[in-house]
């Protein structure tokens, strides 16, 4: 038997996870790292962490299944998108803590960018808004303010990497310095039309392009690990930013196939085809994927809470324990209240990008309570859904989105949220066997590059569904709630 190995570096955690050549996941191994805080809004990672947690949870994984490095054909990586890392090429020390995806840092400079004129360019070239949420900003910070950097750039000691990058040199032993095309375009420096670095942006924030590494297909060579490592060098065959990966997971392959992921918070993509869409709604034009030279391009929508809710309502308001609870709750939760959460903990995503507002409840009586907050916790994260697929489909008008959504991640586990999902996005929703999507996507890249698994088609086909969800709600109540939702949001952005 044949293996390919899929590494899985998170927000929060490293994981490794072996599937075998019929994609059955075999074995796994996680690790926690430390999340820093240097002051408010700011969200930082040791990249030691990172490299350290990668390289443990491969070798524990390994050493798990009993199996033997020769028996793995392939490695693949998928990683949380926009943390920036740079770090030296000689010594391989980096200069600063990573800069995470979630950081607010660079705020004033965007807008300050954006006072000046340079949105429409931004968003043409890259597809993205002007926001502190991708890697840009944050590589000019670091550059303006890690001792010596400026300058030890400019002698072209330094090198800039998404974690896909960094960990790709890492396993190397600094013999590749390379991503792919997915978490380039996250950056806000690749010009996602011509596949290639902007030399314009990258002069706008007096970015040598010889930190930048050399971007490759999502299915490519890599490079090879360390023979140390392992006890042999394995090829690296795949690579994917985590949501681009779930949605090769979920095989959306085809133009209008739609996708969403139910994390910390939530990422929704629609296949666009071979088309970059622009965006009139706020949401960002990315590439899905991008195979034989051939970028496929999506439309995005992000949420930043959604599972993230669900932690509150245990860590926070200490309602629960488990979120499994949440369930039953909302089951039981009284009928004729409307309680309505809105979750802007740290502002809200699509379509809104109002960083500065914060979470509210609405709709509160002498009866409410926990099973109420519960009910309105797990509907915030359906009605925050169907703000995305309003927008998505109002950019894809008449191009034929697949009605059907197809989900994943922790949270669509739960039946009643799902079940509710549907209701208020009067769709079909399919949840499917694999939860483990962002994973299994990119082990498909390594081990169909491996030629270990089956191509597209026969990759697409052998999705299988553990249940569709299909909407029962009345459209009376259905437009009410989402109105209430929506008076809800005007609300919230006004205070």
């Amino acid at each position: 038997m044949k293996y390919v190995l899929s590494i899985d570096q998170g927000t929060t955690s490293s994981r490794a996870i072996l599937f075998d050549e019929g994609l059955n996941l075999h074995a796994t191994a996680q690790e926690e790292f430390p999340q820093i805080f240097p002051q408010s809004g700011w969200v930082e990672h040791d990249p030691r962490d990172l490299w350290a947690s990668t390289a443990g949870t491969c070798r524990q994984v390994i050493e798990r299944a009993g199996i033997d490095a020769k028996d793995i054909v392939s490695i693949g990586i998928t990683n949380q998108r926009e943390t920036t890392v740079v770090w030296n090429r000689r010594t391989g020390e980096p200069v600063h803590n990573a800069i995470v995806w979630q950081d607010r840092r660079t705020g004033d400079f965007c807008r300050t960018l954006r006072e000046a004129g340079h949105a429409e360019m931004f968003a043409d070239r890259t597809g993205l808004l002007l926001d502190p949420y991708f890697s840009a900003t944050k590589l000019k910070w670091i550059l303006d303010n890690a001792e010596g950097a400026r300058d030890a750039a400019a002698r072209g000691e330094l090198l800039f990497g998404t974690v896909d990058t960094y960990l790709i040199w890492k396993l190397t032993g600094g013999a590749a310095h390379v991503t792919d095309a997915t978490n380039a375009a996250r950056t806000m420096l690749y010009d996602i039309r011509k596949g290639r670095w902007s030399q314009t942006i990258c002069d706008l924030f007096d970015i040598p392009m010889n930190m930048l590494p050399e971007v490759r297909d999502s299915a490519a060579t890599f490079g090879e690990t360390r023979s140390d490592l392992f006890g042999r060098p394995i090829p690296i065959l795949g690579v994917a930013g985590d949501q681009q990966a779930a949605t090769i997971g979920q095989a959306c392959f085809e133009p209008g196939m739609l996708k969403s992921t139910y994390g910390t918070g939530c990422f929704a993509l629609l296949n666009t085809g071979d088309t970059p869409v622009r965006s009139q709604n706020r949401l960002l034009t990315t590439i899905a994927y991008q195979l034989d030279g051939k970028p496929t391009y999506a439309l995005e929508g992000s949420i930043f809470v959604a599972g993230a809710v669900v932690q509150w309502l245990r860590d926070g308001l200490k309602i629960i324990r488990e979120a499994s609870e949440t369930q039953p709750m909302a089951e039981t939760a009284d009928p004729a209240q409307d309680v309505v959460l809105v979750p802007a903990f740290t502002g809200l995503g699509a379509p809104y990008w109002n960083p500065d507002c914060r979470g509210a409840v609405f709709g509160l009586s002498r009866n409410s309570g926990p099973k109420e907050l519960a009910k309105a916790a797990l509907e915030s994260v359906g009605y925050q859904t169907r703000d995305l697929l309003e927008a998505m489909h109002a950019d894809w008008t008449g191009q034929g989105a697949d009605p059907v959504l197809r989900v994943d991640g922790g949270m669509s586990a739960s039946d009643w949220a799902m079940q509710f999902l549907s209701d208020i996005i009067d769709a079909p929703v399919d949840r499917p066997q694999v939860l483990e999507t962002t994973a299994l996507g990119v082990a498909w890249l390594a081990g169909m590059k491996a030629g270990v698994l089956p191509d597209r088609d026969a990759f697409a086909k052998g999705w299988a569904l553990d249940r569709q969800f299909e909407p029962s709600m009345d459209p009376a109540t259905r437009d009410r709630k989402y109105a209430n939702w929506k008076r809800a949001i005007n609300a919230t952005l006004a205070y």
